[in-house]
């Protein structure tokens, strides 16, 4: 273990310039294609076998001179459609309108360098690691389709990280238990009966129908779901209306349903229809409801997650272990936690010196970097540790 910092240490420059350079070319989700061939080639280099995943993707794998157990390390590679407002960094986005606003960018430059560091000491690895460079997590599918591709076949635990630019620099947040919320979208289409803006009695109006249902659906968590089991309704969009002297016929309103329980899940979806109906029904109109089931809750394994806890506080000081509420953001990576235990961290970017605090997924995103040598030491510390205790 005492050779992993070193190692890391010397490696800290090509870690920050391949961030650097992911950062700079980003590409969207299922479109990662030159992402893929880079991490390809670097795999390449070090002579660690890998498969491409369909379309893109990779898995590859390190068997250590030991036999022992499979453990699965995750990093997600996909950018968003999100304007980069920065100008003074030199490694700004090269594509106006896709920007690597939540560290995706930073997830693949540790795994990757985490790879070199294992690679050097295979002769102490008591088992198999694979790495997982994964698309298309922001569109929570590119989980559920590198399980179909075979990611978790042979696998005995999984483990990932996401940086995070709420904790600070230095800190790492494992939750026991729940970590990231369900996220699931709804999208509600109301039909009314379009009219005159002059004679609304001869018509249905679609925006008093969409307006009454947006206002009112928010009791469905207040006055429906139990207080002790968190929930989160948000509406997001809403069409409705073509010009203001024509009264409305349809109107659509898009939504997102975050929760950790999953009666909780299936009860949010059924009163969302049943409010959508209800109201329809009061202005003489009708609804339509799409609920799709995005990304599960993160339910991180105990002792998975003890022991990124003993890793924290072994490696990198007693302050350094970060305990806070978990998250109602979403993360696919819960379809690894479907087939196999493990766990998903959080490790700290934020820096008001480094202007880093920015929310994930804002145009003035960025990380501080300090905290890519944390995240890759992880990552490390966590495949070797694990296969060493669970031979």
């Amino acid at each position: 273990m005492t050779t992993i910092k070193p190692i890391i240490a010397d490696l800290n420059s090509e870690l920050v310039a391949i961030r650097q350079k992911l950062h700079s070319e980003p590409e969207l989700s299922w479109e990662e294609y030159e992402t893929t061939n880079y991490v390809a080639a670097y795999l390449d280099k070090l002579g660690i076998p890998y498969r491409r995943t369909e379309p893109t993707g990779i898995i590859a794998e390190l068997k250590g001179n030991k036999e022992g157990k499979t453990v699965a390390l995750r990093a997600d590679m996909d950018a968003l459609s999100v304007y980069e407002i920065r100008e003074d960094i030199p490694y700004r986005s090269k594509t106006n309108g896709k920007m690597h606003a939540c560290g995706h960018d930073a997830h693949t430059a540790m795994l990757l360098i985490a790879a070199k560091t294992l690679h050097a000491v295979r002769d102490e690895i008591e088992g198999t690691v694979r790495f997982i460079f994964q698309p298309a997590e922001e569109v929570a599918t590119g989980a559920k389709a590198m399980v179909e591709q075979g990611a978790m076949e042979g696998v005995d635990n999984a483990f990932g990280i996401h940086i995070w630019s709420q904790i600070d620099t230095g800190n790492i947040q494992c939750n026991k238990g729940p970590a990231f919320a369900s996220a699931d979208i709804f999208k509600v289409t109301f039909k009314g009966q379009g009219g005159h803006a002059a004679a609304p009695h001869d018509a249905i109006d679609a925006v008093m129908i969409a307006s009454t249902f947006a206002l009112n659906v928010q009791t469905v968590v207040s006055r429906t779901v139990n207080p002790l089991r968190p929930a989160v309704l948000t509406i997001g969009k809403m069409d409705v209306g073509t010009r203001f002297n024509v009264i409305a016929e349809d109107a659509i309103l898009e939504g997102t349903v975050r929760c950790f329980d999953q009666d909780v899940r299936t009860h949010m979806e059924a009163q969302i229809r049943h409010y959508a109906d209800q109201v329809a029904t009061l202005y003489g109109g009708t609804a339509e409801v799409i609920y799709e089931y995005g990304t599960q809750a993160v339910n991180n394994d105990t002792a998975s997650a003890d022991l990124v806890e003993r890793l924290a506080i072994e490696h990198f000081g007693t302050e350094a272990y970060h305990l806070d509420d978990p998250t109602m953001g979403g993360e696919d990576f819960s379809f690894y936690l479907d087939e196999v235990p493990g766990c998903f961290a959080l490790v700290g970017s934020g820096n008001t010196e480094k202007d880093t605090r920015w929310a994930h997924h804002n145009g003035h995103f960025d990380i501080d970097e300090d905290g890519l040598r944390i995240g890759t030491e992880l990552y490390v510390q966590y495949a070797l540790t694990w296969l060493q205790e669970n031979k």
